[in-house]
Order: structure tokens, then C-alpha cells, then sequence
């Protein structure tokens, strides 16, 4: 039978534009199992959206499914033949039930008991039987980060669904959900095609939309609004950066996309660079149009929904849209510069951090004195010091400005510019703006010493602050971005190779909080939960880059309280894999390790030896123990250390038994092996390594 292709069109009010892709992506992966699981072949699945449709189209779909073998239990061996190995009427009745002979049964034993089986061919039933029941548990799957239920329908979905299309070529299936019946008409856009639009078939679907002022498939209308982006800004003299999260979002915003210039008002261009960009993309979903690294130009880039008439009424319409929220930009632009930050501090009081927690005062206090601490802790002058400490006493106070309150993605920015304004050294004035990085994933990091103390001190105080009322991520579930506050300070850590313990900031933060308030956690059960914590982030870190997963396991079960060092072993031990003494480290290793879990601890005893293979193995235990304090950080020349060890751990192993029918003898041997392992503490726990 011909295959024919297969549309399935989900009409909607409009979605969220985040709400699509993944959208998509489900819909996509629940085709795809679904016609698998119903042995129905195809040639190729795709997705196609816009924000008041989900579409699928699958081609070449079969029109019958596969055959399949299904094999039909019967009675047990010892019912279905007699004592002389003749049919029974058991199973005589099974066969006749399956339209079988008796002599085609099968036996097979299932727990140990034979049966008789019947194979039989169960036909592929067509697909217009098979589809509509598919389509339906589809749309029933389908989920979404908010749903909602309309008019008396119990039915929840991301918007209303006011129109269905299921064709199989070009055959309507009969599919109803939500209180809609499927049917061939699809619609155009909301307003330049109020009109149906009939879908005669799968194939010319894309082509009926776009006679309809609608590009149903998202890729093309992201390629259109960002090629015709660039070429407009081009040809004012610009350029715009890319922003995929930006794109991406417009690209669900429109059914049609027409791209515009629009002019910014001269008067507005005084405003500082990050508040137009904020306005313009934040806000407005508009490119921002640079005329070079540190200057915008007068102008923004919006892309309209579609336009069939005056295109310069909607510019205008856009402009004075932009222009009135610069208006209020530029008001608080100027009465925040009437105030020098210092004297918002008081404002910060009346703000509260978290619940049974305080003030953002009290938080900016506390920080205070961790980036006191933290500049001890790293080793960073006095200078320094009075520079991160004098950064967090005001790293908070631009919370309570017109412009922050207004454009909360601008704190620390506005805080670093309201700082130079009121006269403050330009290293506290960055610190401020550091203190948040980074934002997300592959932003940049703080670069300045102040910066990165004041980062440390803000992320570990909201981390613990967290933990001690409870407020631990479980699952995907991270309301105060606790996990990207954790990466944060490993990243801080690695990136400066800073000499930072977790667990000794984490106390100090504890301290700051019991100092101010009675805590129902104990330093204890926070300590505990962190520790945890931190090592699924510094796991997820590593992971990211690059190293295998044997290899994390390895330097983490050494210990990942000081995350600098962490990434220089991980990094070391990686790249001794590729060394030729890697065999000799992992044989020294695993020889000594295999025998020193056994032992009961205690110094070593030369005395006690009895053969010149301990005394030599011991020597250059106490050798390579030096050498290895002299090394320091240098991991590589500590796994080469070890690896050296190798000719005098076979010696002793040929040479003595170390499992001694003398048990002081067998105890100092043991501690021997214990010493040869006691090398790698720190370092990685070789074990974990896998071979082969």
C-alpha cells in the first residue's frame, strides 16, 4: 500500500515563546517512540511552530503496521501430553483456540516449568486505525511549565485549543480532544487572514500557511529575522551582537517577521550604554545596533508581527514605546545621582534578605566581615582588604535605587557607576559590579582581587543562609539558584587558582549568621549537606570540562574541599594517563593499596624488618615523601613520584610475605604498604581508575 505522509496541527491561543521549543522537542521524541512502538515505519519526522500553533509532520508514513510474532502461552508440558505422550484436551483446546496444528506448538520453560507455546502473526492493522488513538495519547503527554483548563474542559494545556488538524495524506482522521473535533482547516494570522486556511494535503501544509502570512517552520524565521537584522544594521553603519536567547524568543513571537529600524531620541543617548541595551532587549525585545565596542547607535532593531499596511506607523508605534520607558530611565538616571550610595545604606534595614534571617543590613554586615576573613584566607594585603570590605558595605545599596528597583537586571552594574559618581576608588567600584558574576552559564568571572573576594563572601553567605533554614535544591527544583551560586565559587576558585577552602569560608559564613541570630541548625548538619553539595557541582564542573568520569571519581575521593586544587590534580592525573610510567603509577599503587586496607595502622618499624627489600622500599618511601613535599602543587611530579616506587614495590612484594604468621611482623609490613599509599592522600584515589 502507498505511504503517505501525516500533519498533525495543534491550534492555539498564544503560547509563551519559552514555552515552545521544549514544546517541540517533546513532541518530536513522543512521535518518534510512539510510531516505533506501533511498528509503524516512516521517513522522517519534523516539528514545525509558531506562537499559535504546534505542528507535526511526519513523512512516508506506512499504511499498514509490521506484522508481528506474538507468542501465546500454553498449558505445561505435563498437562498438555498424557503418559503415553498423546495430545490432551488441554492441549488439544489450545491449539484449536489458536487456529493452530498440534504439531506446530513450541515448548519453552518459563521458572524452570516447561510449557507449550503457539507463535502466531499478528497482522498490522492500517494506519487510520492505529493514528487517532497515537495522536491523542500525544497531545495528552505533552506538558508544559504552566498549564491551564478553559470554559468546562478538565482537559489541562499550555493555552486553549481552539482548532485541530490530523490529516493522513489526505484523509482527516477522526481525532477529538479538549472538545475539538479534528477537521483540514487550519488558520492564518490572527489578523491579516482572518479567513480559514484548508490544508489539502501534509506536503503542501508550509505552503498554504505562508499564502497566509504565516512561516510555520521557526528555524526559517529565525535565519530571516537574523539575516535581515544584520543587513539593516549594516546599513546604518552597525552592527548588532549575537544574543541566541534574544533570537530565539522573537523567533516565537511572530508568525511573519518583519524587521524595522526605529530611531532612539538624541536626548536618550546619554544614559548610560547597559540601561539602553536592558530597555532595549529586556524590555522591548529589540537589537540593540553598536557602532563599535563601547558605542550604541541611535537606533534599535524590532521585528513586527507581520505588516500589510503602513510600515512607518508601526516604527513610529515602536519608537514612542521605547522612548517613553527612556523617559522614566532617564528621570531615575538622574535623581539616583542626587544621592551618593553610602547614604542608601540605612533604606537597606527595611529590606528583608529571607525570613528568620534578617535585613539585606544585617547581609551586608555579614559580608563585611567575611570579606575581612576572605582576605586573610587568600592572602591578599591590606589594601585589598579595606577594598573588599569597604565594596561590600555598599555591594547591596544600589537595591534600593529608582533604576535598580525599575531594572533589576542592572544591579551591581548601576552600583559600580553610582559608586565612581560619589567619588569611590574604581577597585570598589568593580567589586560592586563583580560580586554577581557570574550571571549564567559561561559568563565572565570576577577578575579583580576585591571582585572575586566580595563574589566568594556574597555567594557562600546566600548558600548558607539557604541551608540553615532548609532550602536545599532537590531535583530541578532551585528557587534561589543555589546550584549556580555553588559553581560560581569553583569556578572563582579554579579560574585564579585561589587557595580557597570551602569548608572553612562555609564555617565562617556559619559564625557571621549565629552571631546574629539563633540558628535551628546546627554548623554540623549545614557542614554536612554543603559538603555533599559542592561535590556534585565540582563532579558537574569537571564533567564539563572534559575530564572522564574515572578520573573525577578518582581526585574527588582525595578530597574537593579546596576547588583549585581539585581541577589542577583532575588536569594532572589526565594527562599522566597519557604517560608512558602511567602502567608503573597505577601498578605501585594498586599493589600497596590492595594489601594496606588490611593493616591496623601505626608507625613503621625498621627494626622489625628482615629482609633488604623492606628497608629498600622504605628508603625510598621516606625519599618520595620528601620529594613530594617539595613539589608542592606540582601533581604532575607527584604522580611521577609515585610512579618511580614502582622497581622497589615488586621487590618487596617478590621478596617477603607480607601477610606474616608473626603479627608484629605482618602489622609493620602492612604499615609499610600504607606509607607507599599515604603518597597519593590528597592527590586521587587510583583505585577508581579504570583499565582496559
Amino acid at each position: 500500500m502507498t505511504r503517505r505522509d501525516l500533519l498533525l496541527e495543534i491550534g492555539l491561543e498564544e503560547m509563551p515563546a519559552r514555552f515552545m521549543p521544549p514544546a517541540l522537542k517533546q513532541l518530536e521524541e513522543l512521535a518518534a517512540e510512539g510510531l516505533a512502538e506501533a511498528r509503524l515505519e516512516y521517513g522522517g519526522i519534523r516539528t514545525l511552530g509558531a506562537p499559535r500553533r504546534l505542528a507535526l509532520l511526519v513523512t512516508d508514513l506506512a499504511a499498514v503496521q509490521k506484522d508481528v510474532v506474538v507468542q501465546v502461552r500454553g498449558p505445561s508440558l505435563k498437562a498438555a501430553y498424557d503418559e503415553q505422550g498423546r495430545p490432551t484436551k488441554a492441549l488439544l483446546g489450545f491449539a484449536r483456540s489458536q487456529g493452530i496444528k498440534v504439531a506446530d506448538v513450541v515448548q519453552q520453560e518459563v521458572k524452570g516449568v516447561p510449557y507449550v507455546f503457539a507463535d502466531k502473526v499478528e497482522a498490522g492493522r492500517p494506519a487510520q486505525e492505529v493514528l487517532p488513538r497515537l495522536l491523542r495519547d500525544w497531545l495528552a503527554r505533552l506538558s508544559f511549565p504552566k498549564s491551564m483548563r478553559w470554559g468546562w474542559e478538565e482537559t489541562r494545556f499550555a493555552r486553549p485549543i481552539r482548532w485541530l488538524v490530523a490529516l493522513y495524506g489526505r484523509e482527516v482522521l477522526p481525532l477529538e480532544f479538549a472538545g475539538v473535533r479534528a477537521g483540514n482547516t487550519s488558520r492564518g494570522h490572527r489578523f491579516l487572514v482572518p479567513e480559514p486556511v484548508p490544508i489539502d494535503e501534509p506536503g503542501r501544509y508550509e505552503e498554504a500557511l505562508a499564502r497566509a502570512w504565516v512561516i510555520a517552520d521557526p528555524r526559517r524565521r529565525r535565519e530571516l529575522i537574523w539575516n535581515e537584522a544584520r543587513e539593516l544594521a549594516a546599513a546604518r553603519g552597525g552592527s548588532i551582537q549575537e544574543d541566541p536567547d534574544l533570537l530565539e524568543e522573537i523567533t516565537f513571537l511572530v508568525e511573519y517577521p518583519t524587521v524595522l529600524w526605529g530611531a532612539i531620541a538624541e536626548k536618550h543617548m546619554h544614559l548610560p550604554p547597559e540601561v539602553l541595551v536592558t530597555t532595549m532587549k529586556e524590555h522591548q525585545r529589540y537589537f540593540p545596533v553598536q557602532a563599535g565596542e563601547d558605542r550604541l547607535l541611535p537606533g534599535f532593531i524590532a521585528v513586527a508581527n507581520g505588516i500589510q499596511g503602513d510600515a512607518a506607523a508601526v516604527r513610529r508605534g515602536n519608537e514612542r514605546v521605547l522612548g517613553a520607558r527612556l523617559e522614566d530611565a532617564a528621570f531615575f538616571w538622574s535623581e539616583d545621582r542626587k544621592q551618593p550610595l553610602v547614604t542608601r545604606l540605612e533604606k537597606l534595614e527595611r529590606v528583608v534578605f529571607l525570613e528568620k534571617l534578617g535585613s539585606v543590613g544585617d547581609r551586608v554586615r555579614r559580608l563585611t566581615r567575611l570579606a575581612g576573613w576572605l582576605s586573610g584566607h587568600l592572602g591578599l594585603d591590606s589594601a585589598v582588604k579595606a577594598g573588599a570590605q569597604r565594596a561590600a558595605v555598599l555591594s547591596k545599596a544600589d537595591l534600593v535605587t529608582y533604576m535598580v528597583n525599575e531594572y533589576p537586571e542592572l544591579q551591581g552594574i548601576m552600583g559600580e557607576k553610582y559608586a565612581l559618581l560619589a567619588g569611590e576608588d574604581p577597585a570598589v567600584a568593580r567589586a560592586i559590579r563583580e560580586q554577581y558574576l557570574p550571571r549564567f552559564a559561561g559568563d565572565a568571572l570576577p577578575q579583580s582581587p576585591q571582585g572575586r573576594v566580595l563574589a566568594l563572601a556574597d555567594k557562600m553567605d546566600a548558600i548558607v543562609g539557604c541551608f540553615i533554614l532548609g532550602l536545599i535544591p532537590t531535583g530541578s527544583q532551585d528557587p534561589y539558584g543555589l546550584r549556580r551560586h555553588a559553581q560560581g565559587i569553583c569556578l572563582i576558585a579554579m579560574d585564579g587558582e585561589l587557595p580557597l577552602s570551602l569548608s572553612a569560608l562555609g564555617r565562617e559564613a556559619y559564625a557571621a549568621y549565629r552571631e546574629q541570630f539563633a540558628l535551628d541548625a546546627s554548623q554540623e548538619q549545614v557542614e554536612q549537606a554543603m559538603a555533599d553539595f559542592f561535590a556534585q557541582r565540582l563532579r558537574y564542573l569537571l564533567g564539563e570540562a572534559g575530564v572522564s568520569y574515572d578520573v573525577i571519581d578518582a581526585v574527588l575521593a582525595a578530597g574537593f574541599d579546596r576547588p583549585a586544587q581539585v581541577l589542577m590534580r583532575a588536569r594532572a592525573l589526565t594527562e599522566f594517563r597519557r604517560h608512558a610510567d602511567f602502567e608503573a603509577l597505577l601498578t605501585a599503587y594498586t599493589r600497596a593499596a590492595n594489601l594496606a586496607g588490611k593493616g591496623e595502622g601505626g608507625p613503621v618499624c625498621p627494626e622489625l624488618f628482615s629482609d633488604p627489600a623492606e628497608g629498600a622500599l622504605w628508603q625510598a618511601v621516606q625519599k618520595a615523601a620528601a620529594d613530594r613535599a617539595a613539589a608542592g602543587s606540582d601533581f604532575g611530579a607527584v604522580l611521577q613520584i609515585m610512579a618511580d616506587l614502582r622497581p622497589a614495590v615488586d621487590a618487596f612484594f617478590d621478596a617477603v610475605l607480607v601477610m606474616a604468621e608473626d603479627a608484629e611482623v605482618r602489622r609493620n609490613r602492612l604499615a609499610l604498604l600504607a606509607a607507599v599509599t599515604a603518597l597519593m592522600d590528597g592527590v586521587a584515589d587510583l583505585s577508581k581508575i579504570v583499565t582496559g
